[in-house]
């Protein structure tokens, strides 16, 4: 089935509105709140996202210029603390000013995209379906920071998959990002919703296997909990090897939490 773009940048604009609700009545002490990304407080966070927005929007538009200043910094040794830097003077209504409008932007510009469109990206280039994707799952994965920042807890919604989606499809560069062999043997996918329902991904008779909650893999892959605090069980060499380094982000592996900072999920 043909991937309707128009509906996963309808899903992106649900994920945006969680996050805005957020951090919209926050004063300027709350937005300075230190979240579970060391150094990183509420506002770095916000900024972040903008700031990528603002880089997908470029790569969407304008390759040549995504090639010659966004890439040429990252090649130069630009990390995202450094940009998270360059906006710290920023206040809390600025930021959010700044996330609102880039964030319709990228919407109005892939909504008229073809999904198979290829764009450029700090990994691997991307087909524009999967570059909405991967802001769905960057949005999901900073507000599970501004959340655990704030001892909030969002409902889950049925747009984990996407981030589900995106963290299994992200196996071979989890192994590339650490500088690791990339395994050629499969990995099935079991990931179990609030409902029931069950998520698959990969040859059911794969004798590496991944199962667990929905949420909980998504919580593991986007490295906002550590693997000792989720329920997600690996099977097999590869599978459990996967799901020590799993990464669903672009860029270099990231320190990820340490055991015992977030409740285990029961």
């Amino acid at each position: 089935m043909p991937v309707d773009l128009g509906e996963l940048v309808d899903d992106l604009a649900a994920e945006t509105a969680v996050t805005t609700s957020l951090v919209a009545g926050l004063d300027e002490a709350g937005w300075r709140t230190p979240t579970p990304a060391a150094g990183w407080t509420i506002g770095d966070q916000i900024s972040h996202l903008a700031y990528f927005d603002d880089a997908a929007v470029i790569s969407a538009t304008d390759a040549e210029r995504f090639a010659a200043e966004l890439m040429s910094d990252v090649e130069k040794g630009l990390t995202a603390d450094d940009v998270m830097e360059r906006f710290q003077d920023l206040t809390g209504a600025e930021l959010l000013s700044w996330f609102d409008q880039s964030r319709q932007k990228l919407c109005d510009v892939f909504r008229e995209l073809d999904p198979a469109a290829r764009v450029p990206w700090f990994g691997p280039p991307m087909s524009a379906a999967s570059s909405v994707t991967a802001r769905i799952m960057e949005t999901w994965a900073h507000s599970q920071d501004i959340a655990d920042a704030l001892g909030v807890v969002r409902d889950p919604s049925p747009r984990l998959r996407h981030i589900a989606h995106i963290g299994v499809r992200a196996l071979p560069f989890s192994y590339l990002a650490n500088g690791r062999r990339v395994p050629t043997e499969p990995v099935r996918v079991e990931l179990t919703w609030q409902d029931g329902e069950l998520w698959t991904w990969g040859p059911p008779d794969a004798a590496n296997r991944v199962t667990g909650q929905a949420l909980d893999f998504c919580l593991l892959v986007t490295q906002r909990r550590h693997r000792a605090d989720v329920t997600v069980e690996a099977s097999g060499e590869v599978a459990e090897s996967w799901l020590g380094i799993a990464q669903a982000f672009a860029g270099p592996p990231g320190p990820g939490r340490q055991p015992g900072q977030h409740e285990r999920a029961v």
